[in-house]
């Protein structure tokens, strides 16, 4: 009895799933409009952290700016505008700095309203000697 050969047909359907999946993302649905050009530009992505710095000295800086305290509290509360207090906040604070400061900065940061804050730190390297595993 004579058995029939579907290895071309199903050579032909996979050639066709292909085809489909390539040529469905490129297809656009919707009503046809002519966009208008502008010149503004992208909003800033919500994705990237406000990254807060502290000196040893004691100088604030957000991003690369240093700033004096009222220049850096109305900085704050402009961000805490415009990103929402959902925004992540990143604290880099120099390691001679004392715990006061460092302090006083987050209460300055989450008295701006904002609820996402981290500090920053370097891991402690684990001597070889321990037995311990580093983690990761």
């Amino acid at each position: 009895m004579a058995e029939i050969n579907v290895t071309p047909m199903v050579d032909v359907m996979l050639v066709l799933l292909i085809i489909f999946m390539v040529a469905a993302p490129l297809l656009v649905t919707g009503v046809a409009v002519d966009l208008p050009k502008t010149a503004a530009k992208a909003l800033p992505s919500d994705n990237q952290p406000i990254s807060i710095t502290i000196d040893a000295r004691g100088q604030r800086s957000i991003g690369d700016e240093v700033m004096s305290d009222a220049a850096f509290a109305a900085r704050l509360t402009a961000l805490q505008e415009a990103r929402g207090t959902d925004a992540r906040v990143v604290i880099r604070a120099d390691a001679a700095l004392p715990y006061g400061q460092v302090a006083a900065l987050l209460a300055d940061v989450t008295g701006s309203g904002f609820t996402r804050v981290a500090l920053v730190n370097q891991p402690r390297a684990i001597p070889a000697e321990s037995g311990v595993e580093p983690a990761g």
